[in-house]
Protein backbone atom coordinates (compact mmCIF):
# COMPACT_ATOMS: atom_id res chain seq x y z
CA UNK A 1 0.00 0.00 0.00
CA UNK A 2 1.15 3.53 -0.76
CA UNK A 3 0.76 5.94 2.13
CA UNK A 4 -0.52 9.48 1.59
CA UNK A 5 -0.94 12.75 3.44
CA UNK A 6 -4.69 13.24 3.58
CA UNK A 7 -6.71 16.27 4.63
CA UNK A 8 -10.24 15.72 5.88
CA UNK A 9 -12.20 18.93 5.29
CA UNK A 10 -15.12 18.61 7.67
CA UNK A 11 -13.12 16.33 9.93
CA UNK A 12 -14.89 17.55 13.05
CA UNK A 13 -18.23 16.22 11.79
CA UNK A 14 -19.42 12.66 12.43
CA UNK A 15 -18.50 11.11 9.07
CA UNK A 16 -15.30 13.08 8.62
CA UNK A 17 -14.10 12.15 12.07
CA UNK A 18 -14.81 8.47 11.39
CA UNK A 19 -13.01 8.47 8.04
CA UNK A 20 -10.03 10.24 9.63
CA UNK A 21 -9.91 7.54 12.30
CA UNK A 22 -9.70 4.67 9.82
CA UNK A 23 -7.27 6.37 7.47
CA UNK A 24 -4.96 7.16 10.39
CA UNK A 25 -5.22 3.59 11.66
CA UNK A 26 -4.13 2.38 8.22
CA UNK A 27 -0.92 4.42 8.42
CA UNK A 28 -1.81 7.47 6.34
CA UNK A 29 -0.79 10.91 7.59
CA UNK A 30 -4.05 12.65 8.46
CA UNK A 31 -4.75 16.32 9.06
CA UNK A 32 -8.22 17.40 10.18
CA UNK A 33 -9.62 20.60 8.70
CA UNK A 34 -12.34 22.83 10.11
CA UNK A 35 -13.45 26.45 9.91
CA UNK A 36 -12.01 26.69 13.43
CA UNK A 37 -8.40 25.59 13.87
CA UNK A 38 -9.11 25.12 17.58
CA UNK A 39 -12.00 22.73 16.94
CA UNK A 40 -9.88 20.87 14.39
CA UNK A 41 -7.08 20.44 16.93
CA UNK A 42 -9.54 19.11 19.53
CA UNK A 43 -10.99 16.59 17.06
CA UNK A 44 -7.49 15.56 15.96
CA UNK A 45 -6.49 14.87 19.56
CA UNK A 46 -9.57 12.66 20.02
CA UNK A 47 -8.88 10.77 16.79
CA UNK A 48 -5.22 10.40 17.73
CA UNK A 49 -6.19 8.87 21.08
CA UNK A 50 -8.50 6.37 19.37
CA UNK A 51 -6.21 5.47 16.47
CA UNK A 52 -2.84 5.42 18.19
CA UNK A 53 -1.47 7.38 15.22
CA UNK A 54 -0.38 11.00 15.04
CA UNK A 55 -3.18 13.25 13.75
CA UNK A 56 -3.05 17.02 13.46
CA UNK A 57 -5.73 19.66 13.03
CA UNK A 58 -5.87 23.16 11.57
CA UNK A 59 -8.15 25.43 9.53
CA UNK A 60 -9.57 24.21 6.22
CA UNK A 61 -7.18 26.13 3.99
CA UNK A 62 -4.13 25.04 5.96
CA UNK A 63 -5.24 21.41 5.94
CA UNK A 64 -5.95 21.35 2.21
CA UNK A 65 -2.71 23.15 1.40
CA UNK A 66 -0.62 20.62 3.31
CA UNK A 67 -2.06 17.43 1.79
CA UNK A 68 -1.83 15.57 -1.51
CA UNK A 69 -5.31 14.04 -1.15
CA UNK A 70 -8.22 16.12 0.13
CA UNK A 71 -11.49 14.62 1.37
CA UNK A 72 -14.49 16.97 1.39
CA UNK A 73 -16.91 15.70 4.03
CA UNK A 74 -19.22 18.62 4.75
CA UNK A 75 -22.97 19.27 4.71
CA UNK A 76 -24.47 20.26 1.37
CA UNK A 77 -25.53 23.62 2.76
CA UNK A 78 -22.51 25.85 2.26
CA UNK A 79 -20.68 23.34 0.06
CA UNK A 80 -20.36 25.64 -2.95
CA UNK A 81 -18.99 28.54 -0.91
CA UNK A 82 -16.46 26.27 0.80
CA UNK A 83 -15.16 24.80 -2.46
CA UNK A 84 -14.94 28.25 -4.05
CA UNK A 85 -12.87 29.47 -1.12
CA UNK A 86 -10.52 26.48 -1.26
CA UNK A 87 -10.26 26.33 -5.07
CA UNK A 88 -6.73 27.79 -5.26
CA UNK A 89 -5.32 25.15 -2.89
CA UNK A 90 -7.34 22.26 -4.37
CA UNK A 91 -6.04 22.81 -7.89
CA UNK A 92 -4.07 19.83 -9.17
CA UNK A 93 -4.88 17.63 -6.16
CA UNK A 94 -6.92 14.46 -5.80
CA UNK A 95 -10.19 15.64 -4.23
CA UNK A 96 -12.52 13.01 -2.80
CA UNK A 97 -16.12 14.23 -2.64
CA UNK A 98 -18.12 12.43 0.06
CA UNK A 99 -20.95 14.97 0.06
CA UNK A 100 -24.60 13.95 -0.15
CA UNK A 101 -27.01 16.72 -1.22
CA UNK A 102 -30.02 15.74 0.87
CA UNK A 103 -33.15 17.41 2.12
CA UNK A 104 -35.25 16.39 5.12
CA UNK A 105 -38.93 16.84 5.85
CA UNK A 106 -41.68 15.09 7.79
CA UNK A 107 -41.52 12.14 5.38
CA UNK A 108 -37.78 11.65 5.82
CA UNK A 109 -34.65 12.17 3.76
CA UNK A 110 -34.66 12.76 0.00
CA UNK A 111 -32.12 13.63 -2.68
CA UNK A 112 -31.91 17.23 -3.86
CA UNK A 113 -31.65 18.28 -7.50
CA UNK A 114 -28.18 19.71 -8.15
CA UNK A 115 -27.80 21.94 -11.19
CA UNK A 116 -24.37 20.50 -12.00
CA UNK A 117 -25.63 16.93 -11.59
CA UNK A 118 -24.02 16.15 -8.22
CA UNK A 119 -21.87 17.60 -5.46
CA UNK A 120 -18.83 15.93 -7.02
CA UNK A 121 -19.54 17.52 -10.40
CA UNK A 122 -20.09 20.90 -8.75
CA UNK A 123 -16.63 20.56 -7.19
CA UNK A 124 -15.10 19.63 -10.54
CA UNK A 125 -16.74 22.63 -12.19
CA UNK A 126 -15.48 25.00 -9.50
CA UNK A 127 -11.95 23.56 -9.57
CA UNK A 128 -11.33 22.36 -13.15
CA UNK A 129 -7.71 21.48 -12.36
CA UNK A 130 -8.61 19.17 -9.47
CA UNK A 131 -8.82 15.41 -9.96
CA UNK A 132 -12.24 14.85 -8.41
CA UNK A 133 -13.45 11.43 -7.34
CA UNK A 134 -16.79 10.63 -5.68
CA UNK A 135 -16.63 8.00 -2.94
CA UNK A 136 -17.50 6.99 0.65
CA UNK A 137 -21.07 8.30 0.38
CA UNK A 138 -22.88 5.41 2.02
CA UNK A 139 -20.88 4.54 5.13
CA UNK A 140 -22.61 5.03 8.47
CA UNK A 141 -20.92 7.76 10.52
CA UNK A 142 -21.79 5.86 13.71
CA UNK A 143 -20.28 2.63 12.40
CA UNK A 144 -17.15 4.45 11.26
CA UNK A 145 -16.54 5.86 14.71
CA UNK A 146 -17.70 3.01 16.93
CA UNK A 147 -16.56 -0.12 15.09
CA UNK A 148 -13.28 -1.71 16.13
CA UNK A 149 -13.31 -4.01 13.10
CA UNK A 150 -13.20 -3.06 9.40
CA UNK A 151 -16.62 -2.53 7.82
CA UNK A 152 -16.15 -5.61 5.66
CA UNK A 153 -19.89 -6.06 5.12
CA UNK A 154 -19.90 -2.92 2.95
CA UNK A 155 -18.38 -1.73 -0.31
CA UNK A 156 -17.12 1.74 -1.14
CA UNK A 157 -18.44 2.76 -4.57
CA UNK A 158 -16.01 5.02 -6.42
CA UNK A 159 -16.71 7.15 -9.50
CA UNK A 160 -14.43 9.49 -11.40
CA UNK A 161 -13.02 10.48 -14.78
CA UNK A 162 -9.32 10.50 -13.85
CA UNK A 163 -8.17 6.87 -13.93
CA UNK A 164 -5.10 7.40 -11.75
CA UNK A 165 -6.99 9.36 -9.10
CA UNK A 166 -9.79 6.79 -9.08
CA UNK A 167 -7.28 3.96 -8.65
CA UNK A 168 -5.78 5.75 -5.64
CA UNK A 169 -9.20 6.11 -3.99
CA UNK A 170 -10.13 2.50 -4.74
CA UNK A 171 -7.05 1.53 -2.76
CA UNK A 172 -7.84 3.93 0.09
CA UNK A 173 -11.21 2.20 0.55
CA UNK A 174 -9.38 -0.82 1.93
CA UNK A 175 -8.42 1.25 4.99
CA UNK A 176 -12.09 1.24 5.99
CA UNK A 177 -13.59 -1.99 4.66
CA UNK A 178 -10.51 -4.21 4.42
CA UNK A 179 -10.93 -4.53 0.65
CA UNK A 180 -10.54 -2.32 -2.39
CA UNK A 181 -13.46 -0.19 -3.46
CA UNK A 182 -15.73 -0.89 -6.40
CA UNK A 183 -15.20 1.08 -9.62
CA UNK A 184 -18.68 2.50 -10.23
CA UNK A 185 -17.81 4.37 -13.43
CA UNK A 186 -17.61 7.99 -14.55
CA UNK A 187 -17.94 11.03 -12.31
CA UNK A 188 -21.39 11.79 -13.73
CA UNK A 189 -22.69 8.72 -11.87
CA UNK A 190 -22.18 10.57 -8.60
CA UNK A 191 -25.61 11.98 -9.39
CA UNK A 192 -27.04 8.52 -8.75
CA UNK A 193 -24.75 7.51 -5.89
CA UNK A 194 -25.16 10.58 -3.68
CA UNK A 195 -28.98 10.50 -3.27
CA UNK A 196 -28.94 6.75 -2.62
CA UNK A 197 -27.90 7.73 0.89
CA UNK A 198 -31.46 8.95 1.45
CA UNK A 199 -32.73 5.43 0.78
CA UNK A 200 -30.33 4.00 3.36
CA UNK A 201 -31.38 6.58 5.94
CA UNK A 202 -34.98 5.51 5.44
CA UNK A 203 -34.07 1.83 5.78
CA UNK A 204 -32.11 2.57 8.96
CA UNK A 205 -35.02 4.39 10.51
CA UNK A 206 -37.53 1.73 9.50
CA UNK A 207 -35.50 -1.27 10.64
CA UNK A 208 -33.50 0.45 13.40
CA UNK A 209 -30.19 -0.64 11.90
CA UNK A 210 -27.11 0.71 10.10
CA UNK A 211 -27.58 -0.46 6.54
CA UNK A 212 -24.89 -0.30 3.89
CA UNK A 213 -24.19 -1.16 0.28
CA UNK A 214 -22.48 -4.40 -0.78
CA UNK A 215 -21.96 -5.49 -4.37
CA UNK A 216 -22.31 -9.19 -5.16
CA UNK A 217 -21.35 -11.17 -8.24
CA UNK A 218 -17.84 -9.71 -8.57
CA UNK A 219 -14.81 -12.00 -8.55
CA UNK A 220 -12.52 -10.40 -5.99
Amino acid sequence: MTFHKIAIIGGTGPQGRGLALWLARAGHTVVVGSRSAERAAEAAAEIEARSGAQVTGTDNEGAASSAEVVFIVVPWDGHEALVRALAPVLDGKVVVSCVNPLGFDARGAYGLVVAEGSAAEQTQGLVPGARVVGAFHHLSAVSLWESEEPLDHEDVLVCGDDAEAKSLVLELAAAVTGRAGIDAGALRLAGQLEPLTAVLIGVNRRYKTRSGVAIVGIDR
